[in-house]
């Protein structure tokens, strides 16, 4: 919840996806073949023969390999051969290079004994979600570094919080890459063009998002599903959906959903539709018949809270952002 209107100080809620994963797997490799890195999902193999130089921002891979390495104190360019897979398709809203940028650093920090604390991790992420996204809000490196349901607002930090009640989700992937960066820069141009009729809609936005947080903790599920609703229309509003993606959320609603929604920059991507576990098959089938290229089913269980100063400073982005 939240999405586009969580730039500009709107909060937003966000949730991992349980069954989808991106690995990273990092090998010794022979004596001065310096470093590797090889993303088969993409089908591409980078060199890297001075880590020093991948701080320099160039591509979002190689670098978070360069700037992880200076965090983690590696001395040289070691000689290394990293392997790159994940379940996740790329440019859906679901936080695929989030994921990715995550599972590189865990396993490079592994691979040299040093385990790093989740705020570390999502820190060093974000640097990767920068270059490649332009503005990003920061909540997906957040979210798949912590691997909990999180509250973020921008500026002041993130927080876990209670689910009232199981949350059932089936994900609808309409097989279309969508450009986050191009996306939220379509948003920015239009705000700016527009100020006082896109700040209103960042604002009832924000609006949504705070009322879905209360129902998530009340486990109020049919306010819930009429928000997912209401977030959607609203980011139709925006500009932001697409015909493929407002089939898949009519289709959801229709087969028995409690509410549907796109998820992610949008124009593209995926979307998500909350049902309870006896509609959970007539949904699939719906959004199956309506052009989903998949669907994928996850459950948000009751997260630990974990409400600290330490981690609302952590996550306090740069202002100019």
């Amino acid at each position: 919840m939240g999405e586009h209107a969580v730039v500009y100080g709107q909060p937003a809620i966000a949730v991992p996806v349980a069954g989808l994963r991106a690995r990273a797997t990092v090998t010794a490799a022979p004596a001065g073949s310096g470093i590797v890195l090889v993303a088969r999902d993409l089908g591409q193999t980078w060199q890297i023969k001075s880590a020093n130089q991948q701080i320099g921002k160039s591509e979002a891979l190689p670098f978070i390999v360069g700037h992880t390495l200076h965090y983690l104190q590696v001395p040289g360019t070691p000689d290394l051969h990293i392997e790159l897979t994940s379940d996740l398709p790329v440019a859906s809203g679901l936080g695929s290079s989030a994921a990715v940028a995550v599972a590189l650093i865990r396993a490079l920090a592994g691979h040299f004994g040093q385990s790093l604390e989740p705020a570390a991790v999502s820190a060093l992420a974000f640097e990767a979600e920068r270059l490649q996204h332009g503005t990003p809000s920061g909540i997906d490196n957040t979210v798949v570094a912590y691997e909990q349901p999180v509250w973020f607002v921008r500026g002041q930090g993130m927080e876990t919080f209670a689910v009232g009640r199981p949350l059932h989700l089936l994900i609808g992937d309409t097989g279309l890459a969508s450009s986050t960066r191009e996306v939220v820069g379509d948003v920015r141009a239009a705000w700016q063009g527009e100020p006082a009729r896109y700040e209103a809609l960042f604002a009832a936005i924000g609006q949504v998002s705070q009322r879905a947080r209360r129902a998530i903790e009340q486990g109020d599920l049919p306010t819930l599903g009429r928000l997912l609703n209401e977030n959607h229309r609203l980011l139709q509003n925006l500009g932001v959906s697409c015909s493929e993606l407002d089939r898949l959320v009519a289709a959801a609603t229709s087969a028995g959903a409690l509410g549907a929604k796109l998820s992610g920059a949008g124009r593209g991507g995926n979307m998500i539709a909350l049902v309870q576990p006896e509609a959970a098959a007539a949904v699939a089938a719906a959004l199956h018949a309506a052009g989903a290229r998949r669907v994928v089913a996850t459950e948000i269980a009751c997260p630990k809270v974990q409400r600290t100063s330490e981690v609302r400073r952590t996550f306090t982005l740069p202002a100019n952002l």
